[in-house]
């Protein structure tokens, strides 16, 4: 009888796992505009995306979450040639943060602070799950969050780990720990 259990629990996991593997987080339409931009860093492209949401009109204002301290909008300028008036007027960088569930309370307070409403949320596709799950814990029905995902090419050890992630977070969240 235990043995049955672990196996269909063995099952539900690995069927768990390829759901998440083959339904990773996609980029938002390009005609749905919001308030802000919020940018989880740790990963490629992240940056990068959520300057060409500025510059496409598709936000208002950014914020970097979870960067470095060090980081500064005059390192962002050197990197980001030919964005400086943009840069410097509509990015913030938030270094309060330093996980997922932090990123979106520091959010939190900065779309408050700016009496937002909508927010286009950017991370990697392997990473989006779990950042709109976190995201929609601390923000809950106050906010519309549209989820743009930066493509990427994830390998079999990044899915593992961020599925383990997500499954351990959810346990958390359900047992109240």
């Amino acid at each position: 009888m235990i043995l049955r259990f672990a196996s269909f629990v063995l099952i539900l996991y690995a069927l768990g796992f390829l759901l998440f593997a083959v339904t990773l987080g996609r980029p938002a339409p390009s005609d749905r505009k919001t308030d802000a931009a919020v940018v989880i860093t740790g990963g490629s492209g992240r940056v990068a995306h959520g300057i060409d949401v500025l510059v496409k009109r598709q936000a208002r204002r950014l914020l970097v979450a979870g960067a470095d301290p060090l980081v500064t909008k005059p390192d962002l300028v050197r990197i980001h040639r030919g964005r400086e008036k943009l840069l410097r007027c509509c990015v913030d960088l938030g270094s309060e943060s330093v996980d997922t569930r932090s990123n979106a309370e520091e959010a939190d307070r900065w779309l408050a602070r700016h009496n937002y409403r909508s927010l286009r949320l950017i991370t990697n596709d392997w990473h989006m799950r779990r950042a709109r799950y976190e995201f929609g814990r601390v923000l809950g029905k106050r906010y519309v969050i549209v989820p743009d995902a930066v493509r990427s090419e994830p390998g079999f050890t990044t899915l593992f780990g961020e599925y383990n992630k997500y499954v351990l977070r959810r346990v958390a969240v359900l047992l109240e720990l």
